[in-house]
């Protein structure tokens, strides 16, 4: 009683940093989406990752000492930073072909992919309403290449088939993540993570940087800032609520996407985006919902 108690007077506060995170995820990729390709994606996931690691070291600190990094599985960590680093390079290249809340959108997909994983190596239940996700999902992702087959050039196409690789790569992870949360504390993984990207993008220096001019620059220290701080925000909000409850929150950074493209970029979604944003997002809040009633009892998926 007293712990059920406890959770609803978190439950505010969950929220409310769910929310900020996302509008940290939100202002992270108008930053990359800014840079305009200018920049080489190693170097970008370089600065995002290494920035990041001042205000995640410091939030270690703040949560018990460097003791709570400690890995005794550093194996999974290894393999969550390869797998974060390909992702995170998909994300980006995408961000560089496609509007903020396009690129947006398709990681909302994430979730859909991550569900057959689940369902054949942590033995979850699918239902009607994951085929339902499904079936939304593969409409939204037609009408986003049938808009993105109707521009000038390849540049349009290229972001979608890098966004989609983006959420597969990301439902593997998600699972992964979710199988290391048994042995490993949230605050390492969000270490690891960062250190293991860091180290992969520098790794790409000699193929060749460029170097950035000052706005430039500022974006990319923007980048790992914002970035740092929404993981920070995500895993304190994760600490106070079922992930479940929060993962609906997730979707408000799409709102805070069609606003920067709006003010920030001057793009608007055409007829074609606008159905695909609308279906993708309904598809991800669908799976949000099931996930939050598989953890209530009677619940079904």
């Amino acid at each position: 009683m007293a712990e059920a108690a406890a959770r609803r007077t978190a439950l505010p506060s969950a929220i409310a940093l769910r929310l900020f995170a996302a509008a940290m995820v939100a202002a992270m990729s108008a930053l990359v989406h800014g840079l305009g390709g200018r920049v080489e994606l190693g170097q970008v996931i370089f600065w995002r990752s290494a920035v990041a690691l001042l205000p995640i070291g410091l939030y270690a600190a703040w949560r018990g000492g460097f003791s709570a990094l400690a890995t005794r599985r550093p194996g999974l960590h290894v393999a969550r930073g390869v797998l974060g680093a390909l992702a995170m390079g998909c994300y980006f290249f995408a961000l560089t072909r496609l509007s903020v809340a396009n690129a947006q959108a398709l990681s909302f997909l994430a979730p859909l992919f991550s569900l057959p994983l689940a369902a054949l190596l942590l033995g979850e239940r699918l239902g009607r309403r994951v085929l339902l996700a499904a079936l939304l999902g593969f409409g939204g992702i037609l009408a986003m290449l049938w808009h993105a087959l109707s521009l000038p050039g390849g540049g349009a196409l290229a972001g979608v088939l890098a966004g989609l690789g983006f959420a597969a790569v990301m439902g593997v992870l998600r699972v992964h993540i979710r199988a290391m949360t048994v042995t490993e504390p949230a605050v390492a993984i969000v270490f690891w993570f960062a250190l293991a990207t860091t180290l992969l993008g520098l790794a790409t220096a000699p193929f060749g940087w460029s170097v950035p001019a000052a706005r430039d620059m500022a974006a990319l220290v923007g980048t790992g800032l914002v970035g740092g701080i929404g993981a920070i925000a995500m895993t304190e909000s994760a600490a106070r609520a079922p992930v479940a409850l929060l993962a609906p929150f997730d979707y408000s950074a799409l709102g805070w996407a069609l606003l920067i493209d709006a003010a920030i970029f001057g793009t608007v979604p055409g007829a074609n985006g606008g159905i695909g944003l609308a279906a993708i997002t309904m598809a991800g809040l669908l799976v949000a919902q099931r996930r939050g009633r598989a953890q209530t009892p009677g619940g079904e998926g």
